[in-house]
């Protein structure tokens, strides 16, 4: 940084903003092209990579073993943060799901779902947040991080409270990271831009969705939706979000969304 381009920064700063800034790195989940990579494994993560994502988000491993994908990953250019596991796989006493994230280059587990009869009750919810910790711990020892996925019913208030706040309340920050999913948040009555600074410090990872809106929150390219993603990512860089995952849990053309929404979020100064 050139002494000009210090002191206009430092000008900016002292008046409350700072120059626009635009996503360095922006990741893709890979269940938003499952179906693809069923067919042709190889083939999709280089389309993908040729799109100009850099990050990866796995939801399975399609029978490929740790060694091939992390080959394939390595041609690219491409890195894998995090993985999405089973709760029951990760609370099973196999350390094999461990030993293949560190293997393919996963920094955090994630857990992305909780079945309905185990969120029925404030209590069920206290008991998720020991499992988490219980897993988390396991991470801890395997050189990993847990992180935790949210969907929306994590957001619906059950005898005054929301679930979300008694699992943030039951889990311990130092084992348990958050993977706030924007679109899910918005989708359960939520402000994403209002809830990250709560969360600043254990949100490394979000996932970045877009919403049609009301009444069914139908998915869309990200950019062509109801989300204000100037606003939203500026609170999720404020909060010190690392990885940010582009997804759509079910596009007609997979690769059409997957080109559009990083042709916008490359673009877009927040």
């Amino acid at each position: 940084m050139t002494r000009r381009e210090f002191v206009a920064v430092m000008a900016a700063v002292s008046f409350g903003s700072l120059p626009p800034r635009r996503l360095e790195t922006i990741g893709l989940q890979l269940y938003t092209v499952r179906r693809l990579l069923a067919r042709d494994w190889a083939g999709t993560i280089a389309a993908v990579a040729g799109l100009g994502y850099r990050e990866l988000e796995f939801a399975g491993y399609f029978e490929q073993p740790a060694t091939e994908i992390k080959r394939v990953l390595d041609q690219h250019g491409l890195s894998a943060p995090a993985g999405h596991f089973a709760k029951e796989v990760l609370l099973a006493p196999s350390n094999e799901p461990y030993e293949t994230a560190a293997a393919v280059g996963h920094k955090w587990v994630v857990v992305a779902w909780i079945d309905a009869e185990e969120r029925e009750t404030l209590n069920g919810w206290r008991r998720i947040a020991d499992q988490f910790n219980r897993i988390g711990e396991r991470c801890r020892r395997a050189g990993l991080r847990f992180a935790y996925h949210n969907e929306d019913y994590d957001f619906m208030p059950y005898h005054g409270r929301l679930p979300y706040d008694v699992l943030l309340e039951g889990t311990d920050p130092h084992l348990v990271d958050l993977e706030i999913d924007l679109y899910w948040m918005v989708k359960g009555g939520q402000d994403p831009a209002m809830y990250l600074p709560r969360t600043a410090g254990r949100t490394p990872l979000v996932h970045i969705k877009d919403t049609a809106g009301v009444p069914n929150h139908r998915q869309v390219d990200v950019g062509r939706g109801r989300i204000n993603w100037k606003r939203v990512l500026g609170a999720a860089a404020r909060a010190n979000v690392r990885h940010y995952f582009v997804e759509h849990d079910d596009p007609e053309d997979p690769l059409a969304f997957c080109r559009a929404s990083y042709d916008y979020l490359s673009r877009l100064e927040f």
